[in-house]
């Protein structure tokens, strides 16, 4: 099990503890145990008990955990509507922003232009090296001549 979700198994359990027994009962001993089994035991998490659950300080692993148990084991018909939808909205601008990120335009655009540009550069030794080889020669010629005359 990955080391982030083994932590947020471990918050989970820890706010868990502060949820009324006759709520806490509505999730199944399988599923409670699984966390238990499944949570990191060196990890520690501070439950803060004056703040409300969505203020409480956890991850992103763990608020996806309390949202699937709260949408299995407490919401109702009309709440998992509005919870499907906010994860769905979530998800498409998840999505908008990996687009954006990775636009396979943008990505060859900036290809195209990296390799004018190493193409450019690929040049620029090339005639270089000619404007040095024309300059070496008018040297060689120069001192031929300087040979000829003596």
């Amino acid at each position: 099990m990955e080391k982030k979700y083994a932590k947020a198994y471990t918050e989970v359990l820890e706010i868990l503890k502060h949820v009324p027994k006759e709520e806490l009962d509505r999730i199944p001993k399988s599923e409670l145990q699984f966390y238990e089994d499944n949570c990191d035991k060196n990890y520690k998490y501070e439950y803060n008990e004056e703040l409300n659950v969505d203020q409480q300080a956890i991850s992103r692993e763990a608020n996806t955990v309390i949202v699937a148990i709260y949408m299995n084991y407490f919401a109702n018909d009309k709440q998992k509507g509005i919870i499907e939808s906010i994860l769905k909205q979530n998800s498409i601008e998840e999505e908008k922003q990996k687009n954006e990120k990775y636009n396979i335009d943008k990505i060859f655009d900036n290809k195209e232009k990296h390799e004018d540009a190493e193409h450019d550069a690929e040049k620029l030794p090339v005639d270089v090296d000619k404007k040095e080889e024309i300059f070496i020669k008018k040297i060689i010629n120069r001192i031929k001549k300087l040979f000829k005359r003596n």
